[in-house]
């Protein structure tokens, strides 16, 4: 990679997560625009599922912050906003620390979730959403 831009991290993202999901099996198709609300299209066993890929570092607290939103630049300014949850079954993501892909199906969250890598510093269990339980497709 060239630099650490961030539209090279997400093809980064992108990519690995194609090519994990090829590992599993998945048949991967490609929209042929970068303006839909999803990166790819999964298929297997005649279903297809919407998906968007993202790159996220992992956070000093051992943690992978994910949040339901799309961010853009335009020349007013950026542009924050929540994703539909209707046009994306899973959420990929890439953490470069761990070079693992993550799968989450959005709608079973609010607006956001942290995936836990390292042991908490309380050690706390109940209601921790380890990444390791995220590593196939739902």
């Amino acid at each position: 990679m060239y630099d650490h831009h961030t539209k090279n991290k997400g093809d980064l993202g992108v990519l690995k997560a194609k090519l994990d999901l090829f590992e599993q099996g998945y048949l991967i198709l490609n929209p042929e625009t970068e303006h839909s609300p999803f990166d790819l299209v999964i298929y297997e066993d005649g279903q297809f599922k919407r998906v968007q890929a993202k790159y996220r570092k992992l956070k000093r607290n051992d943690t992978i912050e994910v949040t339901f939103r799309s961010s853009y630049a335009y020349s007013g300014g950026v542009v924050n906003k929540a994703i539909d949850k209707r046009e994306i079954e899973i959420y990929a993501i890439y953490c470069p620390e761990t070079d693992q892909c993550y799968y989450i199906d959005p709608a079973q969250f609010n607006q956001s979730v942290s995936l836990r890598v390292g042991t908490p510093r309380n050690n706390q269990s109940n209601g921790v959403h380890w990444a390791e339980n995220f590593r196939e497709v739902p």
